[in-house]
C-alpha cells in the first residue's frame, strides 16, 4: 500500500527527469571544460546518455534505477513489482551495451555513486 495519494505520487514521480539530470550536466560540464566534442543523447541504436566523438559511448547509471552491486538496496513495499522492474532494467541495459560493442563502440559506464565521490576519476577514462 502506497503512503501517498495517486496525485501526490503522480506529481513527485513527475518531477525525477530523464534526460539533463545532476549527473549529466556535470560529465557535459567535464567533457565541454576540456574541449571534448561529445553529443548529449544521440539518437543511435542502444540509447547511450554521451557519445564522444572517438566512438566512446558512455552510460550514466543511478545506483537504484540500474541496480549498482555496491548501493542497491532492494525497496521494502511491492517486493514482486521491483524484483521484476529491476531485472528488466538490467537485461536491456546488458542488450544495449551488447548492441554498441558489436558496432565498434567502446562502452563505458559512470555510476552515480562514481560522481559523488571523486569526479575526476572515472572521467579520465573518457579522455584516453
Amino acid at each position: 500500500m502506497d503512503i501517498l495519494s495517486k496525485e501526490e505520487r503522480s506529481k513527485r514521480m513527475s518531477l525525477i527527469r530523464s534526460k539533463w539530470t545532476k549527473q549529466e550536466l556535470k560529465v557535459h560540464n567535464y567533457l565541454k571544460g576540456r574541449k571534448i566534442k561529445h553529443k548529449m543523447h544521440p539518437r543511435i541504436p542502444g540509447s547511450p546518455d554521451i557519445l564522444i566523438d572517438n566512438k566512446k559511448a558512455v552510460f550514466l547509471h543511478g545506483c537504484f534505477w540500474h541496480k549498482c552491486l555496491k548501493c542497491y538496496r532492494a525497496p521494502k513495499t511491492r517486493k514482486q513489482y521491483w524484483a521484476a522492474k529491476m531485472q528488466s532494467n538490467t537485461l536491456r541495459d546488458n542488450s544495449n551495451k551488447l548492441l554498441l560493442k558489436r558496432n565498434g563502440y567502446d562502452v563505458i559506464v559512470i555510476w552515480e555513486h562514481d560522481l559523488r565521490k571523486d569526479f575526476g576519476f572515472s572521467l579520465e577514462r573518457l579522455i584516453k
